[in-house]
């Protein structure tokens, strides 16, 4: 009987524990062919605090020309903020663009099966390349993006101090400028010098690049702020309670109330839990709207129906609503509804004590159905 010990050595000597060895391949690319885009967790040090950020990082596979930004998150609003500055640095589209098995650009499928994103497909389609994802387990396809995280972790970031997001980018711009201006003992050549010859087979970018951003619908609350990823935005005070539509940029935030109104605010890009604040949107002390002063809404029902003056001023008191909200709803009733079924209920309502404007107005729906509405109990009679 044969001992463990010499067993596995037998084993090992005819090479039965262990798959055959693989010749190892590489892979060449021609000027303008593939550009790899990947990320990775990074820690640094940012307006005096150690935080983690996503570095966000596109190289083209010919010249090893690099490109990289960090952002606070990485969803697809940020990857097509990434690849547009990405493409704007070198200057033109590759053929296509390698990406790992990411949700942020695949639909379904890996490898040679994915599908993108039809988000991500059409931005694609603008700038005239196409993604393409690496087999499951084969990293190697990407190893042209994967090295350089190595080398910006052990040379960019080590020792770097960062006041904001922008000084950070812009550190991280100028240190591109500068690595990819540099020998490569692996290449034997400067990669700015390859870029020379590969920029000629980039495709054109379009005449127009559009912003990229993305749109969230609000409603302004009753201190005068727009919540957004947690920081609030403020607006004009007579925004109170209405809709809005904020636009989502690179550096800014937009806030739409209507084509003439449109506020502007400088965008955080992590969530921090601020208060922005406009001099413009706040009067000062002793000037804002009093207590005493009449609402809009308010001079708008009592313009329309002054018989109704006692009951705005009990439900004033007594709603459970927003007091603005209630006027807002009590001028819509007005503004709707036939004057005598809507006196009427207004009439009764008071008599009772009720300001519940829901249930008001179903008692105006149950005498205009009464008044205007009368049908024959049968209307087979003659």
């Amino acid at each position: 009987m044969l001992s463990y010990q010499a067993l596995t050595a037998f084993c090992r000597r005819h090479g039965l524990t262990e798959p055959p060895q693989q010749v190892v391949g590489q892979y060449d690319f021609l000027p303008g062919q593939e550009l790899q885009h990947d990320t990775s967790p990074h820690e640094l040090e940012l307006a005096g605090k150690k935080c983690k950020v996503q570095t966000a990082s596109a190289v083209l596979c010919y010249s090893r020309m690099l490109f990289f930004q960090c952002y606070a998150t990485f969803q697809r609003f940020d990857c097509k903020i990434f690849l547009t500055e990405a493409l704007r640095y070198f200057g033109g589209s590759p053929e296509r663009v390698m990406i790992d098995n990411t949700h942020v650009v695949v639909l379904r499928g890996t490898g040679r099966e994915m599908v993108p994103v039809p988000e991500m497909a059409a931005f694609a389609e603008r700038f005239n390349f196409r993604f393409v994802a690496h087999e499951r387990g084969d990293a190697n396809r990407s190893a042209r993006v994967e090295r350089p995280f190595w080398f910006i972790e052990n040379n960019f970031l080590a020792g770097r101090t960062f006041s904001s997001w922008p000084d950070l980018n812009t550190q991280a711009r100028q240190w591109c400028d500068r690595v990819n201006s540099t020998y490569k003992k692996h290449i034997r050549a400067v990669p700015r010098e390859l870029f020379a010859l590969e920029q000629r087979h980039l495709k054109p970018l379009p005449v127009w690049i559009p912003e990229v951003y993305r749109l969230h619908q609000r409603t302004v609350d009753v201190e005068g702020y727009v919540a957004l990823h947690s920081n609030r935005y403020s607006v004009p005070v007579a925004w109170i309670g209405h809709p809005v539509e904020v636009r989502e940029a690179k550096d800014k935030i937009e806030i739409q109330l209507n084509a003439r109104n449109i506020v502007t605010h400088e965008r955080i890009p992590d969530q921090q839990y601020q208060r922005i604040t406009l001099v413009a949107h706040r009067p000062p002390r002793g000037q804002g709207l009093k207590r005493s002063d009449t609402h809009p809404e308010e001079q708008a029902i009592l313009q329309a129906a002054p018989e109704i003056a006692d009951y705005v001023t009990a439900l004033k008191q007594h709603s459970r609503k927003l007091v603005v909200l209630a006027l807002r709803q009590l001028l819509r009733l007005v503004r709707e509804y036939p004057r005598e079924p809507f006196l009427a209920a207004v009439r009764e309502a008071s008599r009772y004590g009720l300001y519940d404007l829901d249930r008001l107005e179903r008692m105006i729906l149950h005498r205009v159905q009464r008044d205007f509405f009368r049908l024959d109990e049968d209307p087979g009679d003659e």
